[in-house]
């Protein structure tokens, strides 16, 4: 059983950094580098019931990658970690989304090294949650890197789970872009439901993720997309997912969530097209969270993904999720600390965000109408839920028009 008190580790190390496209590149570091001063800045590292640990080296990384991974595929990581030169694009490496640079084979093996040890601490009961915000990294594939992934750190901490007893784990993905990655390595593994909320892929990569898409023939029913049109904004989007993702969890009772927390759903992200605030970003995590307690037992890993605004939103999206796991949420109307703007506004040139909130929320909350009141056919939302709720729901004994 889960303790009374949270019990929360956060995994950070000043070598996650070093996963490092470049200077042009999207997945620029520096995010990662303010969240954990932004984190720190509020006292949500010092918490009670908080610990922050780094990461141990992995005595056998071979054998820890090739449970996920393809030989071939961890070999060519490894020849262009020693001379970029060597990048293979047949492996996806070199491309202008995954650019090679030394050491990217070790700081990728780290960042799934830091999840996989915190679904193990999870699973045997050191832990309540685990954060790792620097993982997330749901677009690597089996055989090949994708969309800045590399190694796929939340399959690799599923597979660890699944080797050591756990015979169902859902995986809840909010990121803008379909979880493509962890969907397909266990596509056809009834024990991993898959639940993927994203802007269409119609019109944004990968390009897939569609209702349709329900899992293998030995797992119908184990991945579930909704697929959501451009400029969904926060009472939608809310709506949508509490219409879809709350049923299937409970109807599938997971013993543990893996959840990837991308926040580049936001209005501001620069490689997406969709409206959510901060605060609906917060109030999802919130509802994550709830479902932990209420079907896991607690049990939850919890992880970053995609968000390319460096400054605005990154470091308070993921600020608001540490804060969250460690059952202390941080109040939309909290100044941004000073000592922070300061330290950004000589890093970048701008002071980022006054507040933690994006000004959306009333009393604490974003208002969202219920699925109980009924669909409208010609709301394009709407229809997107529908049109996952048919396709998946019969599979798990849910009624496609009610809770």
């Amino acid at each position: 059983m889960a303790s009374t008190t949270p019990s929360v580790r956060v995994v950070w190390d000043d070598r996650f950094t070093q996963y490092d496209f470049g200077e042009t590149h999207p997945m620029n570091p520096v995010r990662l580098d303010l969240t954990t001063r932004l984190a720190r800045a509020l006292g949500v590292l010092d918490l009670p019931g908080v610990e922050v640990v780094g990461v141990d080296d992995e005595p056998d990384l071979d054998a820890f990658l090739t449970g996920v991974h393809s030989p071939d595929f961890v070999e060519a990581v490894k020849a262009a970690s020693l001379d970029p030169a060597n990048a293979d694009e047949r492996f996806g490496l070199g491309t202008e989304d995954d650019p090679a640079f030394v050491g990217i084979h070790e700081t990728s093996a780290r960042i799934a090294v830091a999840t996989r040890d915190l679904c193990k601490a999870v699973w045997q009961g050191e832990i309540d949650h685990g954060v790792n915000y620097c993982g997330g990294m749901h677009h690597a594939m089996a055989d090949r890197a994708a969309g800045f992934c590399i190694y796929n750190d939340a399959a690799l901490g599923i597979r660890w789970l699944l080797d050591n007893g756990a015979e169902r784990v859902a995986y809840i993905d909010v990121d803008v872009h379909h979880g493509d990655g962890v969907e397909q390595i266990f596509w056809n593994d009834p024990r991993v439901l898959t639940i993927s909320v994203h802007e269409t892929g119609r019109i944004l990569f990968p390009g897939t993720g569609f209702p349709g898409d329900i899992g293998g023939p030995d797992a119908e029913g184990s991945a579930a997309n909704l697929e959501l049109p451009a400029g969904t904004g926060d009472a939608a989007w809310l709506r949508a997912i509490h219409a879809v993702v709350p049923s299937l969890v409970r109807a599938f009772k997971p013993q543990i969530l893996v959840t990837q927390q991308g926040c580049d759903s936001h209005y501001s992200d620069p490689l997406a097209h969709m409206a959510i605030s901060i605060d609906a970003q917060r109030t999802a995590f919130e509802t994550i969270h709830d479902l932990a307690h209420e079907v896991c037992d607690g049990r939850w890993v919890a992880l970053g993904g995609g968000g390319y605004e460096l400054v605005d939103v990154v470091p308070r999206s993921w600020t608001h999720l540490t804060a969250i796991a460690a059952h202390k949420p941080i109040d939309l109307e909290a100044p941004v600390p000073q000592e922070w703007r300061d330290h950004v506004t000589e890093r970048v040139g701008r002071p980022g965000p006054p507040r933690m909130g994006d000004g959306v929320a009333e009393g604490g909350h974003v208002w969202f109408r219920s699925w109980a009141t009924g669909s409208d056919p010609d709301n394009p939302v709407d229809r997107a839920v529908m049109a996952t709720r048919e396709a998946v729901f019969p599979h798990h004994g849910l009624d496609i028009w009610f809770d």
